[in-house]
């Protein structure tokens, strides 16, 4: 189509006039944006990728976008998180709920559904229903191998994303074309040589510079241009300008994965999954319930009001409440986060002594 012909298709639909500097640039063009804008994906994690993801995907048009997020925002988070502000932080707001109330005043014609929950091997098929792609927001190998388990197993692309210090990994997976990521990396790493927040850092250009590779990625699958995908692994380290895109195939075309080659689901099958978890980088520690708990924070405030210090908050999300040297935030889920230690034993004993057992 000549540029002066899709100046006039935009002018007759003002739909698509919002999306008029994306769509001059030939291989996406008003199909691919038509194709955008009848896609629905699944983000799973709203922090440091996340955030950026789901700005710059509301933005070029994306249909349908459900966040996934178990988190709330804290003033670290600011540094890098671009959806949040101090006012966020100040209405208790998790991470999911305030995106989507920041994205829907950026885009009111995307719908945008916020899901407060921590993905399990017991709920990733509901919340992925629909979804024609999943992203990875996440930060951790667990979820990410629940999520590349999924995919392959449904047959549906997925982008892979990691960022830590001015460090960054990202791969878009084309279930039995291209590496799962299993095929690349078959377990995940020992704690020991898995750098964190805490320990590492992380730079905000370095979030941004791999989530947009991953946006970008997530755009031409949607767009139906596939034979665009990059089929290498990114790597890069923005300190020391060193950048690399990484040829994996073999692991996939000689390799013997469990999960895409054996068909092994262990994730999915809640082999692996884990009841309480260390979050990266918050010296903290998520408890997670039996599924189909829920609770009741009147109750719950109450209990805690002999002990906490000071009052505790909540309000139709989350409670929060200091409880000597910890910080408890209990979600509907029945899901909390311990802040002041790192030990998943310690985090359970605290759950069960002030929130229940």
């Amino acid at each position: 189509m000549a540029i002066h012909e899709a100046a006039h298709t935009i002018e007759q639909d003002p739909e698509l006039a919002r999306y008029s500097r994306q769509m001059l640039f030939a291989p996406l063009g008003e199909e691919g944006q038509r194709r955008l804008l009848a896609a629905r994906v699944t983000l799973i994690g709203c922090g440091a990728l996340g955030s950026v993801l789901a700005n710059t995907l509301v933005r070029a048009g994306v249909g349908f976008l459900r966040i996934v997020d178990r988190d709330f925002i804290e003033l670290n988070n600011l540094q890098r998180q671009v959806l949040f502000d101090e006012d966020d932080i100040a209405a208790n707001l998790p991470k999911a709920e305030a995106a989507r109330r920041k994205l829907q005043r950026i885009n009111s014609n995307v719908t945008i559904e916020a899901r407060i929950a921590d993905v399990t091997h017991r709920n990733i098929e509901e919340l992925a229903d629909g979804a024609d792609l999943l992203l990875d927001g996440t930060d951790n190998f667990e979820t990410r191998f629940l999520i590349n388990d999924f995919c392959v197993k449904t047959n549906r692309p997925w982008v892979y994303g990691a960022v830590i210090g001015a460090t960054g990994l990202a791969l878009s997976i084309l279930p039995h074309d291209t590496p799962c990521l299993r095929c690349v990396f078959e377990t995940a790493p020992p704690p020991e040589m898995n750098p964190t927040c805490d320990t590492a850092g992380v730079l905000g250009p370095a979030v941004n510079m791999v989530a947009s590779f991953q946006a970008a990625e997530a755009i031409k699958i949607l767009a139906g241009r596939r034979e665009a995908v990059n089929r290498r692994l990114l790597s890069f380290d923005l300190w020391a300008g060193r950048f690399a895109l990484l040829k994996v195939q073999k692991a996939y075309d000689e390799g013997d994965c469990p999960c895409c080659k054996r068909g092994q689901f262990e994730y999915l099958e809640g082999r692996w999954a884990s009841s309480a978890t260390t979050l990266c980088g918050r010296n903290a520690v998520q408890v997670t319930p039996p599924a189909g708990q829920r609770v009741d924070f009147a109750i719950i405030a109450a209990k805690m009001r002999a002990v906490s210090v000071g009052e505790p908050s909540f309000n139709a999300f989350m409670l929060k409440a200091r409880v000597d040297a910890f910080e408890v935030t209990v979600f509907a889920d029945g899901r909390a986060i311990i802040k002041g230690t790192s030990k998943p034993e310690e985090a359970k004993t605290i759950y069960a002594r002030y929130i229940g057992a």
